[in-house]
């Protein structure tokens, strides 16, 4: 088996291309076994893949990393608990945009390292559900003083074209990531953000990799569930396939997909993953595994290399088809489809609903 790839945002901040996503763990997606999946962060560090993601409003992962972590150091020293990379987000509610004071902003950070168990946030991820509320540049301001106080070590966007990213950039901030929506389904990244962020020396931390599972051998040759999902996850991204094309357009996908992954002796989410890694600008893919049992199909993507031949059939399979528009304007418009299934208060609200059904 080949090596777990690495590479750096920025010199000392070195990351593993497959992420360990931490958004499956929050409430919404599903019954987690708090116990095991804390336990198994520890298979993922030794198997090299010690890059976590998490977020300020996914309840509760930032203390389940931070319990891994502790363990780890507690049993096998700081030397092994230091391997692991923590991305966290810093997300404030909606509701509270409008009023949300810079110390109340330093205050989360705070609390994120209290609950990790860190000295010091390897990437803060930043996003503002609307520019036109409240002051983000003083938020952002706040995050560059809790770096130059060693707080933390880079600051990054989630969810953000060029014209939302590009007067952060233009005023000075040093942002060495943007988080995006990038799969073989959902390519709005490379519609000009790819090449705004690569001159920009900003990379993609890239999540949606496999379409919260819809992009594995599991959904081949199913017929279609329509949208009745208890999670979350699934009804956001049965709405991508929808945007992509007709169901049956999305299995001839998954089963090009197989086809080449039965070619190269890898899983076709193997194949979607190396897809995504493959892409400009991309540094990693974020992959939600709960637990440690599907980590060797994981690992696969690092013994796979897509010839000429098949990126060819993924291209002219993709071509013509959506989404459309820029990163995050589909899911960005609260009065759409995809925008009424967000929950836009987790931080004061844990138990947020959301604005809508998914398939209005």
């Amino acid at each position: 088996m080949s090596g777990v790839e690495t590479t750096d945002l920025r010199p000392g901040h070195r990351i593993s291309r497959v992420i360990k996503g931490g958004w499956q763990l929050a409430g919404d997606h599903g019954a987690v076994d708090r116990a095991t999946a804390v336990a198994d962060m520890e298979a993922f560090v030794d198997a090299g893949i010690a890059t976590f993601d998490c977020a300020d409003i996914y309840t509760g992962v930032e203390a389940m990393i931070g319990d891994a972590i502790a363990d780890i150091r507690r049993r096998r020293g700081a030397a092994v608990a230091d391997r692991v990379t923590v991305h966290t987000k810093l997300v404030p509610d909606l509701s509270r945009l409008a009023d949300l004071r810079p110390d109340e902003v330093e205050a989360i950070v705070d609390r994120s390292l209290k609950r990790l168990g860190i000295e010091r946030l390897h990437l803060v991820q930043f996003f503002w559900w609307d520019l036109s509320i409240g002051r983000p540049v003083e938020a952002l301001e706040m995050l560059r003083t809790c770096r130059q106080k060693g707080k933390i070590g880079n600051l990054g966007v989630n969810n953000w074209d060029s014209a939302q990213i590009g007067p952060f950039v233009d005023a000075g901030y040093d942002l060495v990531s943007a988080q995006v929506q990038y799969s073989v389904l959902d390519r709005r990244p490379s519609h000009g953000l790819a090449d705004w962020a690569a001159a920009r020396d900003i990379r993609f931390l890239c999540y949606g990799t496999l379409a919260g599972g819809f992009l594995t051998e599991a959904w081949l040759d199913r017929p279609d569930p329509g949208f009745a999902f208890e999670n979350r996850s699934l009804v956001k991204y049965r709405l991508i396939i929808d945007e992509f094309g007709s169901w049956d357009d999305f299995q001839t996908l998954l089963r090009l997909l197989r086809g080449i992954g039965d070619k190269h002796g890898v899983s076709l989410a193997s194949v979607a993953t190396r897809w995504v890694l493959d892409q400009p600008q991309v540094a990693a893919a974020i992959v939600g595994a709960r637990y440690a049992r599907h980590l060797p199909k994981t690992l696969q993507v690092f013994d796979v290399a897509l010839d000429d031949e098949d990126r060819a059939a993924i291209a002219a399979l993709q071509a013509g088809r959506g989404p459309l528009g820029p990163v995050y304007g589909l899911e960005g418009d609260r009065a759409s489809r995809h925008g009424r299934i967000m929950k836009y208060n987790l931080n004061t609200r844990p138990d947020d609903t959301v604005l809508g059904a998914g398939d209005g």
